[in-house]
């Protein structure tokens, strides 16, 4: 509901922003050079715009290009500790003086292993290159000279009015400007952004929203936006827009980001306000970096410790060399002599050091990587034929999008879940409740014996109610019967069901109605409600209006206490139709049970006995 009554931020301000072109430009210019300070755009001036020097829309994840694609890979796999020895290696061997092999023996095996390695990378980055040549080709609606004209993502702007329509992705950050649904709200899925699969809602502010679908006035939008720079902060959004001499603050609230995608709206239109490089899902991607697996870090211990022990041995072996050289080497130099560059025993042990190096290279290897890298490869075609990880529901199989951290997908200790509804997929359905200390729910049979629910238990018949949702299901037959004899704590407790949430309804076809709810709980909860009686039918930006048990009944919203992780409980305030004022409130137990008066002890008591035994989440409150 904060999304529809009036905000006090739409209030338009009485002052001006006494700020020329040429001051904001010398501004802009400044912040570019170390950083941009603040963004100034002009809806529907593309030329105005340009003068800041905005990027375009297009975006670039790939590593390398025909150019540094040499230089890079070759850095990247010299960070490998063999590859790096045996680079070293083959320096040795062009010294004369201490080589015993033939360069070539260690030329051919390092650049067949640093080939292998380079084709393999090189491939996952022109996978890269089409993906981003595929985003930045998708096709979007753009507002041109009054009318709409179909565009590629890479040629929007800043400051382009652009069109959206139902299950499509967000091209850019945009600010919105009006929608198909009432009160100009858009639903959005933040997926792509923070792993959300359930909806939020968006809301374009009132002076914009009038605007709706019509070309003539988004094409007349001149207004300007000055708004904070580009960040990686996905909470937060503060901007101010003047239209027509007047001022209006813009928040978090009226944004929507790139890689969301619409949901159950019909179309938007919104101003793009951030492109490519600068959106929030690019400024949270960062540069693609050169990543190394526990398998990497292990290889690289192990090759050290190899090197170290080689160096052991040539140390070892030059110091038997030096004590042959200085006790009996000496009666053989008429046979042996020294050469040139052989002035005593020690320089000679020092070039024996080098010879043995060079002789026991084997030691090291590098064939290892090679291994490694075919095994990743193989995994990865594993990964993308394995039956098991396709998904059925939406035909997708799994697919691995590069070769080199395959084996992290085995190296999980710890899963941690924010909430319910990452691990249950965000499906929630009402099973049970427990009101004013009476359990509702379980299923028993004649002698009173507790029933396990099956497909094969009877489900209660909500034939009674024209509005009930049938794929709704529920098994305990007393919860209807005490509705029916109008038990006053059951009316309540669905009576506040029907209240407090934030829940729009829509009926595009008459007896259909469909619940559009931010998150799985509170469209469950309502649906329950709904078919027990307690039918949410429309709201508006003062009331709310419930069919209960056949009877429409209008409540007057007085207020609404949004949910959040402090308070840990939603309230609303309303008017009965008896001119009686209510707070219903539901929300966490351990919550609202400290906010029971004393005398309710043996009820909360016999309540949390419910919620302990039963898995009962939440609980609903009615305060007169």
């Amino acid at each position: 509901m904060k999304y529809i009554k009036p905000l006090i931020s739409e209030i338009p301000w009485n002052y001006n922003w006494n700020y020329s072109a040429m001051s904001l430009l010398d501004r802009q210019s400044e912040g570019r050079q170390s950083g941009e300070q603040e963004r100034y755009l002009q809806a529907n001036n593309r030329e105005f715009n340009s003068l800041f020097g905005y990027p375009n829309n297009s975006i670039k994840t790939s590593k390398y290009n025909a150019l540094n694609f040499l230089p890079m890979n070759l850095f990247e796999q010299f960070q490998r500790l063999a590859n790096a020895y045996f680079l070293i290696l083959l320096f040795l061997q062009l010294i004369p003086q201490i080589s015993s092999l033939a360069w070539y023996t260690t030329v051919i095996p390092l650049m067949v292993v640093l080939s292998i390695t380079a084709v393999k990378d090189g491939i996952d980055d022109m996978k890269r290159h089409k993906n981003d040549n595929q985003v930045n080709n998708r096709s979007v609606l753009v507002l041109m000279n009054g009318r709409i004209v179909t565009d590629k993502w890479m040629n929007i702007q800043v400051g382009d009015i652009i069109k959206l329509e139902n299950n499509q992705l967000v091209t850019a950050d945009i600010l919105l400007l009006s929608s198909s649904e009432p009160y100009s709200l858009t639903y959005i899925e933040t997926a792509e952004l923070d792993g959300e699969t359930n909806l939020k809602v968006k809301q374009a502010i009132s002076v914009t929203s009038d605007m709706e679908d019509n070309l003539k006035l988004l094409s007349a939008f001149d207004g300007e936006v000055r708004c904070e720079s580009p960040n990686n902060r996905l909470d937060r959004f503060t901007g101010t827009l003047t239209y027509k001499g007047k001022n209006y603050i813009l928040n978090h609230d009226r944004l929507i980001f790139r890689g969301c995608v619409i949901r159950n709206t019909d179309w938007c239109y919104g101003l793009v306000v951030f492109t490519g490089p600068d959106t929030k899902l690019m400024q949270n991607g960062g540069k693609s970096a050169f990543k190394r697996t526990q398998i990497d870090h292990l290889m690289n211990v192990l090759v050290l410790w190899i090197f170290l022990f080689l160096c052991g041995m040539c140390f070892i072996l030059a110091i038997g060399h030096y004590i042959w050289e200085n006790k009996k080497g000496y009666y053989f130099r008429d046979f042996l002599p020294w050469k040139e560059y052989v002035s005593s025993s020690v320089v000679s042990s020092v070039l024996i050091f080098w010879s043995y190096f060079i002789i026991l290279n084997t030691m090291v290897p590098i064939s290892l990587y090679v291994s490694v890298e075919i095994i990743r490869l193989g995994n990865s075609f594993y990964i993308n034929w394995d039956r098991k990880m396709f998904y059925e529901l939406k035909n997708t199989p799994a697919q691995a999008r590069t070769t080199t951290l395959n084996e992290e997908l085995g190296q999980v200790k710890y899963v941690f879940s924010d909430k319910t509804g990452t691990l249950t997929r965000n499906i929630m359905t009402f099973s049970k409740c427990s009101i004013n200390g009476k359990f509702y729910g379980d299923v028993y049979d004649k002698n009173r014996q507790k029933v396990e629910i099956s497909e094969k238990t009877e489900k209660v018949d909500f034939s009674y109610n024209r509005l009930a949702d049938p794929k709704f299901s529920f098994y305990d037959k007393t919860l209807v019967e005490a509705v029916k004899k109008g038990d006053r704590w059951v009316h309540l407790f669905f009576v506040s069901l029907s209240l407090c949430h934030t829940v729009i309804p829509e009926e595009k076809v008459e007896g259909e109605l469909v619940y559009q709810a931010q998150s799985p709980d509170e469209g469950a909860l309502v649906t329950a409600a709904r078919n027990f009686g307690f039918v949410f039918r429309s709201r508006t930006s003062e009331t709310i209006m419930i069919v209960e048990m056949g009877e429409t009944r209008i409540y007057k919203l007085l207020a609404i206490l949004d949910f959040n992780n402090v308070r840990k409980r939603m309230s609303v305030i309303v008017r009965t139709p008896e001119n009686r004022v209510m707070l219903f409130c539901k929300g966490a137990d351990t919550i609202l049970c400290q906010l029971l008066h004393p005398s309710c002890r043996s009820l909360r008591d016999v309540t949390m006995e419910h919620l302990d035994a039963d898995g009962i989440c939440g609980v609903s409150l009615s305060f007169p």
